[in-house]
């Protein structure tokens, strides 16, 4: 594991952003572990995470110009990117869209830089895909062409039909990368090294094999 992914897992360990017990989720599968990125809730929390997703992102050698924050949850994530890509002497635009497009005012559907070039779609989790697929319709309806999603987790998850993950499905559809601060692999070592949290081991491994996408 790499020192940005233990950073990534002990900061969502630390802010209950990861959790571990029984819940329920919207497909109805009782998983053992629960992820919530909307509490990277504070200054510090989210300036860990963007450097974080810069080390994805940079050790992955993907070419891009500028970045997308898919409303809501994207918005914080693409803007704490492109801080840490600053920091590093790299200063990219960035935009968002809006949930509805506005009427008044500067009016539309997206906020920020104007969207041009290599757009990487920056979020959360891809759990249906429904949330990026929308994404690339204004990317591409704005003029830009989608490279590639980073996200924070990657479940490694088989959706209710087919043995693919959503990821995967992004990947086999539009052949964009998608590419994951951590998954649930990384996840499963973390606890394996992790005194805490390795009681929860047996239960994410019996996850796996009852869910756990092909390869």
């Amino acid at each position: 594991m790499q020192a940005h992914q233990r950073t990534f897992l002990d900061l969502a360990v630390a802010r209950d952003v990861l959790r571990f017990g029984e819940f329920t989720l919207k497909s109805g599968r009782i998983s053992p572990y629960f992820f919530n990125a909307g509490l990277f809730d504070s200054g510090a929390a989210l300036a860990t995470l963007g450097e974080c997703y810069a080390e994805t992102l940079l050790a992955s050698g993907l070419a891009f110009d500028m970045l997308f924050g898919p409303a809501y949850k994207g918005i914080p994530l693409a803007t704490a990117l492109g801080v840490a890509l600053a920091r590093r002497g790299r200063d990219v635009p960035i935009a968002f869209n809006r949930k509805e497009a506005k009427a008044h005012g500067e009016g539309g559907l997206l906020i920020g830089a104007t969207v041009r070039g290599r757009v990487l779609i920056v979020d959360d989790v891809i759990t249906a895909g429904t949330a990026i697929r929308e994404s690339i319709d204004i990317i591409r309806a704005a003029g830009g062409t989608p490279c590639g999603v980073l996200i924070a987790l990657d479940r490694q998850e088989r959706g209710r039909e087919g043995g693919r993950s959503a990821a995967q499905e992004v990947t086999a559809e539009f052949g964009l990368p998608v590419l994951a601060i951590a998954s649930l692999a990384d996840l499963l070592d973390f606890t394996d090294g992790h005194p805490a949290l390795a009681a929860h081991r047996p239960a994410l491994l019996a996850y796996r094999d009852r869910y756990g996408a092909s390869a």
